[in-house]
């Protein structure tokens, strides 16, 4: 009798831990399949003023209205903001997400709306910012224009200018961990608008390190903070803040092709270099090597990841592929879009998270979201009539503030 009261008692006890149990493992958090919560894309228009800020997660569009169709669109290192740059109106506008990194989550810091701060340096073209300051350079006068991401919702708020001593031409410049700039310079032995050279100012515009190469002409650059890399018909420039100069060669293959855009990478030392003709490379600037990802002249353009440590690659043919930066090798591929004309006046554009592929749809008005893992999984967001740029912005977090 005992022992059947005792099996009684034990009986549902043990039923009770084992519920328990199965409770817990029910509740732990799993990986979301869908985009991260704090992200978001914008996306402009060719041929009006409006601007469409998706939400991935809702497939949903909020509208807004830019001074000017057809800008060129850059996000802030931090991920906050993004600087619409309008070359042909003289004009730089900036958008807020409302979404601020805090390490590890993202803070809502008010509602996505346009700032207040505006550029009107003279055809300002190439942007770039690094921790709180935003740049661009200015090819009608060889100017920078500086502002600092507080001062954007400042009512009346103007980027500054630095005279840096330059005359007019279509230049590039990066910021250096120690404040100086490394940025571009025309000594007229180019008959073109490029640049020839690379110098180094501090935040006055004065020079603390004249070039000491003369290439045959600059075009696209990169920097990490420890070195800038501009890309030059005579192989890759690379300039470090110490003013010390040398050049990394092109491969042998390349001919006549040089690298006329350079992108940042997450991996260190590492940065991507890119021609239409040839494809896409990784250039170390420690072996000082340059070395293939991608060789092909089919590519619509290439773009580095949202952190920084994919390629992914997208073709005439609609194929796209995804390279893994640290091993360079190929991690996923395969065909997405119809095949597209090389002579097409506007071509999808492609920008990703670590989640997923987001490409434009320019003849459909269309965003297109792709799952990374199941290149099947695509789902369509409308935007406006004829998508022009785009830019990711906010975190890659679910985790918001408490």
């Amino acid at each position: 009798m005992k022992k059947n009261l005792l099996r009684k008692l034990i009986f549902p006890v043990a039923i009770l831990a084992l519920a328990s149990c199965n409770d817990d493992d029910e509740i732990l958090p799993q990986p979301s399949e869908n985009e991260f919560e704090y992200i978001r894309i914008l996306v402009n228009d060719e041929l009006t003023t409006e601007l469409s800020l998706v939400d991935p997660v809702e497939l949903s569009s909020q509208s807004f209205q830019a001074l000017f169709p057809k800008s060129a669109l850059y996000g802030t290192q931090a991920g906050r903001y993004a600087g619409l740059v309008n070359r042909a109106d003289n004009n730089v506008q900036f958008f807020d997400s409302g979404f601020e990194s805090h390490g590890d989550h993202a803070d809502v810091m008010g509602g996505p709306r346009f700032g207040s701060l505006v550029g009107e340096g003279n055809l300002p073209t190439h942007f770039k910012s690094k921790g709180d300051e935003i740049l661009t350079f200015n090819d009608g006068d060889g100017t920078l224009s500086s502002a600092k991401e507080s001062d954007i919702h400042t009512s009346g708020a103007k980027m500054k200018t630095i005279n840096t001593g330059n005359v007019a031409h279509h230049g590039a410049m990066a910021k250096f961990d120690n404040g100086s700039y490394a940025i571009t310079e025309k000594d007229g032995s180019a008959a073109n608008t490029l640049p020839e050279r690379v110098k180094i100012i501090d935040a006055s515009g004065t020079t603390l390190f004249a070039s000491t190469i003369q290439t045959q002409g600059i075009h696209g650059n990169a920097g990490d903070g420890k070195v800038a890399l501009f890309g030059s018909i005579d192989g890759v420039l690379m300039v470090e803040p110490s003013g010390q100069q040398s050049l990394i060669p092109h491969p042998a293959s390349f001919g006549t092709a040089w690298l006329g855009s350079i992108y940042e990478t997450n991996i260190t030392n590492k940065f991507v270099g890119y021609t239409g003709s040839m494809g896409a490379y990784m250039i170390d600037v420690v072996s000082k090597s340059i070395t293939p990802i991608v060789e092909s002249s089919d590519l619509i353009q290439v773009k580095i990841d949202y952190a920084g440590n994919n390629l992914i690659a997208l073709f005439h043919s609609g194929e796209v592929r995804i390279y893994d930066l640290t091993t360079n090798t190929t991690t996923k591929s395969g065909s997405i879009l119809e095949s597209v004309a090389k002579d097409e006046t506007q071509k999808p554009q492609i920008e990703a998270t670590s989640k997923y592929l987001y490409i434009t749809q320019p003849k459909t008005g269309e965003l297109w979201k792709v799952s990374i893992s199941d290149f099947t999984k695509i789902e369509k967001i409308q935007v406006s009539s004829t998508p022009y740029r785009m830019t990711i912005l906010g975190v890659e977090t679910d985790e918001g503030h408490d």
